[in-house]
């Protein structure tokens, strides 16, 4: 395919695929740009190939699915950009076959996005400097156009978060003179860079950082609270609340049940963990406790459920979210709570409260909670999550809470008839099931017999 398109233009791997490769990653995108030629004669050349879909024509884009390999590339034209109005989609694109590879790569937002690979010499054409500034984990602007795109701030925060880059000073700067321009973002374009943040992290914090450095921090509130919210230092000797969070961040990341989580359950969890202590700043409090004086956050689970909430409504996450990160967030300190062994009956409990989430969902934000408090040990903490994940295994409930075993088909093969009156039964029946009275349908019906004999709706001989 490569060899046709040579003998028409000047073909290009570029964007982050390039990077990613440099950086020793398998590259997931091919994108080829092809200068010295047209979209047409581009297209002619590409249909022997495999399916080409002309997803845009006015930005010079044909998408090639190949019949030999099965595989997605998408080939394009060189293009100038002018700004025309306000937002991420308020340009001109105009393709223009003629422009040399620097002037090509100059409306790309970081040098490090902007290093093309001659893909028959192997020859990388540089010509802003990516590959020093990739050496160095450094994200930097490729030229004064990119305040155009205000988007390109929160691609800085999920790129650092991904690759563990922090941002050129000078780049700082020019974000925060666009601070203003974020209300221009369609939310569905926010969520899409917090997304990759939350699924694709290497060290989250470093995407927090972005966001403070550039002063678009002030646009997520409910982050922004955390910075200079204290904790006590006896417990928590690593600082305010934002630094606990950033260091539970890279916790969370660090653990094989994250690693291991497909996309979903990820950003489940790293929302969890952001979120945890969301209630603390405006809970926390200076008392006096066994004769000094010190920093408490007493209800600040409780208090955060609904800010989490609030949060992911700001970025437009989807509104399946909501009920079990704010469960992590109200239920994360469950293993401080409460009685100084778990029952049967407390675990089936608090599985049921955490769905949709489960308890190994739970004991991740714990565990990133627990090491979030750098240098303190965490060695006691563990062994109580680990003692909440073995019951919660034996009872088999660790992955999914329990769920009501007596139904109403079986009141009414007892000869009920289906009414009002059901569902204070099949309530009683379930708080029953989570005592341990029964754990199966034999063993409910059992229940269900002596009780609603108990109650007079239903004859002994029944």
């Amino acid at each position: 395919m490569l060899d046709a398109v040579r003998r028409t233009g000047r073909p290009r791997l570029v964007g982050g695929g390039v990077r990613d490769w440099l950086l020793g990653l398998a590259p997931k995108d091919f994108d080829i740009e092809v200068g010295g030629t047209d979209f047409e004669t581009l297209h002619r050349t590409l249909e022997p190939f495999g399916a080409t879909d002309i997803v845009g024509r006015s930005f010079g884009v044909i998408k090639v699915r190949s019949r030999a390999s099965g595989e997605e590339y998408d080939f394009s034209l060189p293009r100038r950009e002018s700004k025309t109005g306000g937002g991420h989609r308020g340009f001109a694109v105009e393709p223009d076959p003629t422009l040399s590879d620097a002037d090509a790569a100059a409306r790309r937002d970081f040098t490090v996005n902007a290093i093309a690979l001659d893909p028959f010499t192997g020859t990388l054409v540089d010509p802003h400097g990516g590959q020093r500034d990739l050496q160095a984990r450094v994200l930097r602007h490729t030229s004064a156009a990119f305040v155009e795109d205000p988007l390109r701030v929160l691609r800085a925060f999920q790129l650092a978060a991904r690759f563990d880059f922090t941002l050129a000073p000078e780049t700082a700067q020019l974000c925060r003179t666009i601070a203003s321009t974020f209300a221009e973002l369609p939310v569905e374009r926010v969520w899409g860079e917090w997304e990759k943040w939350a699924t694709k992290s290497a060290t989250p914090s470093r995407g927090l950082t972005v966001l403070e450095q550039t002063g678009w921090l002030r646009h997520f509130p409910e982050v922004a609270a955390l910075r200079g919210t204290p904790q006590e230092p006896e417990w928590h000797p690593e600082g305010d609340v934002f630094t606990h969070t950033q260091h539970c961040l890279d916790a969370l990341v660090a653990l094989p049940e994250w690693q291991a989580s497909d996309a979903a359950r990820r950003r489940l969890l790293m929302f969890g963990v952001l979120a945890h202590d969301f209630g603390k700043p405006a809970t926390t409090v200076r008392v006096e406790k066994r004769g000094q004086l010190r920093w408490t956050s007493p209800g600040h689970e409780p208090a955060g459920g609904p800010i989490a909430v609030q949060f992911l409504r700001r970025i437009g996450a989807p509104l399946d979210c909501d009920a079990p990160v704010s469960a992590l967030v109200v239920y994360h300190l469950a293993h401080h709570h409460g009685q100084t062994e778990f029952t049967d009956s407390s675990v089936r409990r608090l599985a049921r409260k955490l769905a949709p989430a489960t308890i190994d969902d739970l004991a991740a934000v714990m565990r990133a909670d627990a090491n979030g408090r750098p240098p303190l040990p965490s060695a006691e903490i563990h062994l109580r999550i680990d003692e909440l994940v073995a019951k919660a295994h034996a009872l088999a409930i660790a992955a999914s809470a329990p769920r009501p075993i007596v139904q109403g088909r079986h009141l009414i093969a007892l000869g009920l008839r289906p009414g009002p009156q059901f569902k204070p039964i099949i309530d009683a029946a379930f708080e029953a099931q989570l005592d341990g009275a029964f754990a199966n349908e034999p063993g409910g019906l059992h229940w269900l017999r002596e009780h609603l004999q108990a109650q007079n709706q239903v004859s002994l001989n029944t």
